[in-house]
């Protein structure tokens, strides 16, 4: 890209040029008193191409942020992206890749299996009627189903 660097790692990233769904490392930072934490890129969609709808993300967000705790205590945020293409995982720590995508893969079967979204109603979020199951359950299994290919973000 002949744009100027910019201080968001993902705005650095060549977005014509990945491949998703994939997931990789998109920071690390030490924190003053030597603690690391990484931000992890998962990445649903192509971008530019396809998104997931709200409904999707939100019941994504709340389901990979509630399950995903019963597998590890090193997540600190499971956030979605403003473009709806994906979601950023923030961990504890610099796990090995193949511990993340456990942690991935772990998690996104728990959503298959969910027979409903957590805390899906007005006293819990802020928008307790935007979810769908269906939705998050559809995505998951496509992101499960390129499996293969997580570890290639570029063609």
């Amino acid at each position: 890209m002949d744009e100027p660097r910019m201080n968001v790692e993902s705005f650095n990233l060549d977005h014509r040029t990945v491949s998703a769904p994939y997931i990789r490392v998109a920071d690390r930072k030490t924190l003053p008193a030597g603690d690391v934490i990484t931000k992890y890129d998962i990445r649903f969609t192509q971008p530019n191409k396809a998104h997931l709808d709200m409904p999707a993300v939100h019941s994504i967000e709340h389901l990979f942020a509630e399950k995903s705790r019963n597998h590890s205590d090193a997540v600190i945020d499971f956030s979605p992206m403003g473009c709806q293409t994906g979601f950023y995982l923030i961990l504890q720590g610099d796990p090995a890749y193949g511990e993340v995508e456990a942690l991935v893969a772990t998690t996104m079967n728990d959503i298959l299996a969910a027979t409903t979204v957590p805390a899906a109603n007005e006293v819990q979020c802020g928008w307790g009627s935007n979810h769908s199951l269906e939705a998050a359950q559809a995505a998951a299994a496509a992101f499960l189903g390129g499996r293969g290919s997580w570890s290639t973000v570029s063609a």
